[in-house]
């Protein structure tokens, strides 16, 4: 039975154009697809089918990031017992964000090639398995290597997590989704040290990871049970293979025969072409470097400014984490929700799907951004009560979900197709700046002061404000300009 056409932006819109050398005109070969009709297509699944996927692959996105902070309320005795500084500690930290980032080159693009589900269970079965010579780390160069590597394999969900929502989900429904799967990223670093704080009151550091590899364990047992795969093209390649047993030659839309060294070089190849000559890309994965990088340097000193300036013990700094954390889910429960309703009105007005409207609510994100994070640094600055700067945190924490979710949702509209090379384009440059940046950020307060040295990262969200009015207006003119061809 032929599939009903499903609404949505075309695959091939011109941010991305596909080579038409690869289609080859198949005569005599039967065409297989898969059919809306009989639930074959992620697509046509059931709610909780999608749901059932989509939960697992949110707490991957979660105990990633989760274990990029978790550590901090432990940095300290992780510095005395190995016998290294803070800042060598916190070179933990900036491994695994950056391995974060870099992660997503490779994984997505193999996504792309083998499917999601296989590239889930074995990322992450290393990642699991990573924790324990973590834990039984003898000292801080050991440490730091073994947190570089588990930050690469941890980097799975976010390189592919947008791709299987953009396999399971149109357009029409898919913010409100990605809204809740993008808490992992958000809230785990949030989470983290909460977690990390209860553990540091009553066991020793290597519990830090003997409890995540738990929880870890957990998840993967319950992925190889439930994780279905929902990448279209290797759906298609598999049951090719099965018609094929019974005799006749078959082919499906998109096919690429190509040898494997090819493909996987061109596919490794295609996130860093798609975050270098799109000029829409390279700006707002520029915006959400800032976001990245000011929220992890903010981690990082929290247990200073709070334990230091505030008297706050290890567990009342932890809770701190929770500002910015109940932000997230404000904004994911209020707002994020309207990304699709945004998307949606003006559709119908203009009679298109255009992703720029995807953008209109990344400007209450572009506000409320520096405004935060000036209200932050001058009101520990001056040792104003600790609820005010913890206010800040708050709807510091809306507007970077504002801002993330409008520009993921974008990537995804314009790169349907290859979503999850877009987002992996994106996490690189936003991950490698924020994993190194904290690094100079203990610098930059002991020289500045807290007030103008979190102020930097406030005006640098001023020069940036601008970007999604720009890119709603003229946006689709600078796709067509720079469209790209893989």
């Amino acid at each position: 039975m032929q599939p009903r056409e499903m609404p949505g932006i075309d695959e091939e819109s011109p941010l991305l154009r596909g080579d038409e050398s690869r289609r080859d005109s198949h005569q005599g070969k039967k065409l297989v697809e898969l059919s809306y009709e009989d639930g074959s297509h992620p697509r046509s699944w059931s709610k909780w089918d999608k749901l059932a996927n989509i939960g697992i692959v949110a707490s991957m996105a979660l105990l990633g990031p989760l274990a990029s902070s978790m550590f901090a309320p432990g940095i300290d005795q992780i510095a005395k017992d190995l016998d290294a500084t803070t800042s060598q500690v916190i070179a933990c930290q900036t491994g695994f964000v950056c391995m974060l980032g870099v992660g997503p080159l490779l994984l997505a693009p193999l996504s792309e090639t083998f499917g999601r589900k296989v590239l889930y269970l074995s990322c992450f079965a290393v990642f699991t398995l990573l924790q324990i010579p973590t834990a039984l780390s003898p000292n801080v160069t050991t440490l730091i290597i073994m947190r570089t590597i588990a930050g690469f394999f941890g980097s799975v969900s976010i390189a592919n997590g947008g791709g299987t929502i953009s396999d399971m989900y149109i357009p029409s429904e898919r913010a409100g989704i990605f809204g809740w799967y993008l808490l992992g990223p958000l809230l785990g670093p949030s989470l983290g040290p909460i977690l990390g704080a209860v553990i540091m009151a009553n066991l020793k550091w290597p519990w830090l990871f003997w409890i995540l590899l738990i929880l870890c364990v957990v998840l993967v047992t319950s992925a190889f049970f439930f994780l279905r795969e929902t990448y279209v093209p290797v759906l298609l390649s598999r049951r090719k293979k099965e018609l094929e047993k019974d005799g006749g030659n078959y082919y499906y839309e998109g096919e690429d025969d190509r040898p494997l060294t090819t493909k996987l070089r061109e596919s490794i190849k295609r996130p860093l072409t798609i975050l270098f000559l799109q000029p829409i890309v390279i700006t707002m994965a520029t915006y959400q470097a800032l976001l990245f990088a000011t929220t992890y340097s903010l981690y990082t000193q929290f247990q200073r400014i709070y334990g230091g300036l505030y008297g706050f013990d290890t567990i009342q700094v932890g809770f701190i984490y929770l500002g910015p954390g109940l932000g997230f889910l404000t904004a994911v429960w209020f707002l994020v929700p309207k990304i699709d309703t945004v998307f949606n009105r003006l559709s119908k007005k203009y009679g298109q799907e255009k992703p720029e409207y995807r953008l209109p609510l990344a400007n209450v994100g572009a506000v409320l951004i520096p405004i935060t994070l000036f209200w932050f640094a001058w009101t520990v600055e001056y040792h104003v009560h600790w609820a005010a700067t913890l206010a800040a945190t708050f709807f510091y924490g809306i507007g970077q979900v504002s801002i993330f979710n409008c520009v993921q949702n974008y990537y995804i509209d314009s790169f349907e197709k290859y979503a999850a090379s877009a987002i992996a384009a994106g996490a690189l440059f936003r991950s490698l700046i924020g994993g190194v940046v904290p690094i100079f950020t203990p610098s930059l307060i002991d020289k500045y002061g807290v007030g103008w040295g979190i102020s930097v990262f406030a005006f640098i969200g001023v020069l940036l404000a601008p970007s999604p009015l720009i890119f709603y207006i003229y946006g689709e003119r600078i796709r067509e300009r720079f469209a790209i061809k893989l």
